[in-house]
């Protein structure tokens, strides 16, 4: 296959107050989430300006991409489309065709395994494609990335990065907590052939970002971000009742990582450095949080090099041993039933 452009495909964020509201529906089409609900959401962005910083992360990530290629000698023309507020996707791809684009390679901002993660991403071309029509551009999404150095390292060195700000006499009492995206039990359980690819590919990234933090300190997985009505269950523990739980446990100061993300985006900025950080605040704990990669030149390159996998020009890199597809089973993946509203 011959490759003439790159996409990058991201989830999408509001970029002023009016348009919140019409991303969280966007956000939750299909599911009867009420405006009600979605009100009680629009207060986090509304805490930022009605801004989430994701769309102008995509905006870095695409302009640090483009020079990585630059320098590599990798002539495909870059571009950005988003699942669920704009740039759409489908008018990218629109974009691509007129541009006489034919087959891109598409990287989604999401390391792991999983509907929301992977699988949807696929759906959201398959839609695009569909609008456009006939002539739009065939787009082969590159493979889940969640055990590349790439994107392990950045959250390494974050890691040790936040443990450098915290009381050094309190070491022994110190634990790493790692949080990703809590979904529905439903989701982690029903994963078809490819088996709970989000729940292991998580704790494999864990073990991994915590053997190079150069540190022997304890640590733990869990989950932020729930939504969705009380009576379903989420994945656990939530960090916050961790947290407490650690306090009870006589720990004394925590970072917190979040390698279930690759940038500082709304979730990250609000569960973390807002909730979780009254929490620690609350219980005594000393508190650092670990940053993203974000443009992390290592992250940049990890980008390039998975292009250059696909053409052939690349060795696949790996750390871990758990497998990845460049094409997933059809039948993996499927959604919750009843997924819920964002956070």
């Amino acid at each position: 296959m011959v490759y003439d452009a790159f996409v990058l495909l991201s989830f999408g964020g509001p970029e002023k107050p009016d348009d919140v509201m019409p991303f969280l529906r966007n956000v939750v089409r299909g599911r009867g989430v009420p405006d009600e609900r979605l009100a009680e959401v629009s207060e986090h962005y509304m805490h930022f300006g009605g801004v989430s910083p994701i769309n102008q992360q995509c905006r870095d990530l695409l302009a640090a991409v483009e020079g990585e290629f630059a320098t590599h000698g990798i002539g495909l023309p870059a571009y950005w489309g988003n699942r669920n507020w704009y740039p759409m996707l489908a008018d990218t791809v629109a974009q691509m065709r007129d541009d006489g684009v034919e087959n891109a390679l598409g990287f989604a901002t999401s390391a792991y395994g999983g509907y929301s993660s992977c699988k949807q991403y696929w759906e959201d071309i398959a839609a695009a494609r569909k609008a456009v029509g006939p002539k739009a551009p065939l787009i082969s999404k590159l493979r889940q990335f969640h055990d590349h150095p790439g994107f392990v390292e950045p959250h390494a060195e974050a890691v040790r990065a936040a443990l450098g700000t915290l009381d050094p006499a309190r070491r022994a009492t110190t634990r790493i907590v790692f949080t990703a995206h809590s979904i529905p039990m439903s989701m982690a359980r029903n994963a078809g052939p490819t088996g709970g690819r989000y729940t292991s590919q998580m704790e494999e990234t864990a073990r991994l970002v915590h053997a190079r933090a150069g540190d022997d300190l304890g640590y733990d997985v869990v989950w932020q971000s729930r939504s969705g009505p009380p009576q379903v269950p989420w994945l656990e523990p939530d960090v916050n009742d961790h947290l407490e739980a650690l306090a009870e446990k006589g720990v004394t100061d925590v970072v917190v990582s979040p390698i279930g993300f690759v940038s500082d985006h709304l979730e990250v900025i609000w569960d973390l450095d807002n909730e979780a950080k009254e929490t620690a605040d609350r219980l005594g704990l000393g508190y650092a949080r670990a940053a993203t990669p974000g443009v992390h030149p290592k992250f940049v390159s990890m980008v390039r090099e998975l292009v250059q996998e696909r053409l052939g020009d690349q060795p696949h890199t790996k750390l871990g041993t758990l497998p990845t597809w460049d094409v997933c089973p059809t039948n993996c993946c499927p959604p919750a039933k009843r997924p819920g509203a964002p956070e």
